[in-house]
């Protein structure tokens, strides 16, 4: 599969990785994978969301590669990875697993951020594996039920109708097209705060358009039906959660139910006027709530 063809420059421009690899997923699922930074730096796992591909964290991977080792990965079926047969929140968990399996060193420690799907990911994931590599995770732009009730994409009042009208939308078989203004326009709506620059959206809008609509839609009849509440309830590492207060895919009812259901949430961040794709709308927020976590919860063993 060819990479998605992304912004060439600026800040949202991908950046070359240092090195590649491809790590094979339980049910055998193959999965590319990005490493950024020096070896022997705090590491930082980054999970994209649905529709994207590691060039959603290229803001996030410039900064932080600087003194950080960034890992990032491309969701089966998005980006470099092929489609899998399977498409469930089981297999994100099992992807994720192996990625923390191939890139950290037994017992290594790293902040885990997951943006949209990427955020549903690190709850599935809860488990005695991933316990062993998480030492805290962000959650942005997240939710784990109700995905497609919450969803304020159509401006009609809470109910079965809208509901109904939602989930047919964002269910859609329809392509995408090319990024026209129109498309832009319609993406900048619907994911993005109304004050998104230019740029923001144009480096958004090359990404959704890139995935192939087969996924798209594969992914958006698990994301209707999701139910993690077992998983938040697992997820016992320091999380912290952050959400624009104009995504309508993911309201902040969303983020106020995680902060009290985690066990162990450290805060939440409402951006006012922002909208789902807050990694790309405030960069330098997000990346610096990585770094915080990094700080806070992880230590570098002497010598290494």
């Amino acid at each position: 599969m060819s990479r998605p063809v992304s912004v060439a420059e600026g800040p949202y421009a991908p950046p070359v990785p240092v090195r590649e690899l491809t790590v094979e997923s339980a049910d055998g699922a193959r999965l590319h994978v990005e490493v950024h930074g020096p070896e022997g730096a705090p590491a930082v796992v980054l999970t994209h969301g649905w529709t994207c591909s590691t060039a959603f964290w290229a803001a996030q991977i410039r900064a932080l590669a600087v003194d950080h080792r960034v890992v990032a990965y491309d969701q089966r079926g998005h980006g470099r990875s092929p489609a899998a047969a399977v498409c469930s929140t089981d297999g994100l968990a099992d992807d994720l697993e192996a990625v923390l399996k191939a890139t950290l060193a037994p017992g290594e420690k790293a902040v885990i951020a997951g943006h949209s799907m990427g955020g549903m990911t690190v709850m599935a994931a809860a488990r005695p594996a991933f316990r062993e590599h998480a030492a805290a995770v962000l959650l942005c732009s997240t939710g784990a039920s109700r995905l497609v009730a919450e969803s304020t994409v159509l401006p009609l009042r809470a109910g079965r109708l809208r509901t109904w009208l939602t989930g047919r939308l964002l269910g859609s078989r329809a392509p995408l097209g090319p990024v026209t203004a129109a498309a832009r326009a319609i993406l900048k709506y619907a994911t993005m705060g109304p004050r998104s620059a230019p740029e923001m959206v144009e480096a958004c809008a090359r990404i959704v358009h890139a995935c192939p609509r087969t996924v798209r839609h594969a992914w958006s009849q698990v994301l209707s039906l999701l139910d993690l509440g077992h998983g938040i309830r697992e997820l016992t590492v320091p999380a912290a959660v952050v959400v624009g207060t104009a995504d309508r895919l993911t309201p902040p009812v969303h983020a106020r139910s995680l902060a009290e259901a985690l066990p162990n949430c450290v805060g939440v961040t409402e951006l006012p006027g922002l909208g789902h794709m807050t990694p790309i709308e405030a960069p330098e927020l997000v990346t610096g709530k990585i770094r915080e976590l990094v700080t806070t919860y992880t230590q570098i063993k002497e010598g290494a």
